[in-house]
């Protein structure tokens, strides 16, 4: 299996005067599972179609190692048969006349691998996606998860330079999606195929990707690593789409190595760990993760702890999720029991809160 680095550098797409990509540039090294995350219409998917060569950039370059896929300025844009990737389509796109075994060996035709060569791969790959023996049914015989498999199979048979997937497991229900997400990232590991997935889940990109791509408008936001992306966002609009966060107001007061005293809105003060340098009097948002929230039931903590009255609960199942109010504003607050009082007192660790600047 080629195995390649993504380049795109500086790359751009405009419909009209709406850039759809405004100036992206990433890198996703060899082997590496890296996530296009981010809300309808942020370009996510664009981006990904400009690497498949279904869209022509208005500006930038895409390459896989040496092999230049797109150079705008030099007049370079390779057909999409000419790049040699694997691509998965939300829909699939399965040939519904074709048998599973017809499916994958039309892409190898094109590849001009035929005869045994082609049976041997096709057999290969069936077997390590777990459709060993599935090679004479037709689409229509086959469940929503089965097809999403026969899609990646084709996809990956012919040995592509990269796998490009494009929210495949969004048509599949809850319980098999969950599933889907294990075998799809066992089978990309297996393959040590570089691959670029784009989805609207952040729980999805969280629990598959090396690397998080988080896209608004047309702009790359984040790039990192989900522990980065989750526990070091870099905006307010990354807090906030990735998890269940909640958000407070206040000011600095006083910063002594990496500990920020934040005077909250409501008069109170308390602490925040940070690796940032920040000056005295900065306004900023106090964000925490819901589950870092912690309900008091005892006197043992004193320090960042403020009252709280209940709102709404909610019954989740394996949690209560309640919606409390502060003199600093609103929080999510996710418990194991119900709340017996409808007034609280919630410890926020300093290590959980992320500060970040009110722009």
């Amino acid at each position: 299996m080629k195995s390649n680095e993504l380049v795109i550098e500086n790359i751009s797409k405009h419909f009209g005067g709406v850039a759809a990509v405004n100036n992206v540039t990433l890198r996703v090294e060899p082997g590496q599972f890296t996530s296009l995350l981010g809300p309808s219409g942020c370009g996510k998917t664009t981006t990904l179609n400009c690497i498949a060569g279904l869209e022509m950039p208005t500006d930038g370059v895409i390459r896989i190692g040496d092999f230049v896929l797109n150079d705008v300025r030099r007049g370079v844009m390779l057909p999409p048969e000419q790049r040699e990737l694997g691509m998965v389509f939300q829909s699939y796109a399965l040939w519904p006349h074709m048998t599973v075994y017809d499916n994958l060996n039309f892409g190898l035709g094109l590849r001009k691998i035929k005869g045994e060569a082609a049976k041997k791969r096709i057999t290969e790959t069936l077997e390590l996606v777990g459709l060993g023996g599935f090679e004479k049914r037709y689409p229509f015989q086959l469940s929503g998860g089965q097809q999403q498999r026969v899609a990646l199979a084709r996809a990956v048979c012919a040995e592509p330079r990269l796998l490009l997937l494009d929210e495949p497991l969004s048509n599949l229900d809850a319980k098999v999606r969950e599933h889907a997400r294990l075998w799809l990232r066992e089978v990309q590991k297996r393959v040590g195929i570089t691959t670029v997935y784009v989805t609207h889940d952040q729980a999805e990109a969280l629990a598959m990707s090396d690397m998080i791509a988080v896209m608004s408008n047309g702009s790359l936001l984040q790039y990192a690593s989900p522990t980065d992306v989750y526990e070091r966002p870099i905006n307010r609009f990354v807090a906030d789409f990735i998890g269940a966060t909640a958000f407070l107001e206040g000011t600095i007061t006083a910063v002594n190595g990496d500990q920020a005293k934040v005077l909250l809105k409501g008069g109170q003060t308390i602490t925040a760990q940070t690796n940032t340098r920040w000056r005295d009097e900065k306004e900023v948002a106090i964000a925490i993760r819901s589950e870092r929230v912690q309900v008091v039931t005892d006197s043992s903590k004193t320090d960042n702890v403020i009252a709280a009255r209940i709102t709404s609960s909610t019954y989740l199942g394996s949690k209560w999720q309640h919606i409390v109010e502060t003199d600093a504003g609103s929080l999510k607050v996710e418990s194991l029991d119900a709340a017996n009082d409808s007034i609280l007192k919630l410890y926020l660790p300093p290590s959980a809160i992320i500060l970040i600047p009110n722009s």
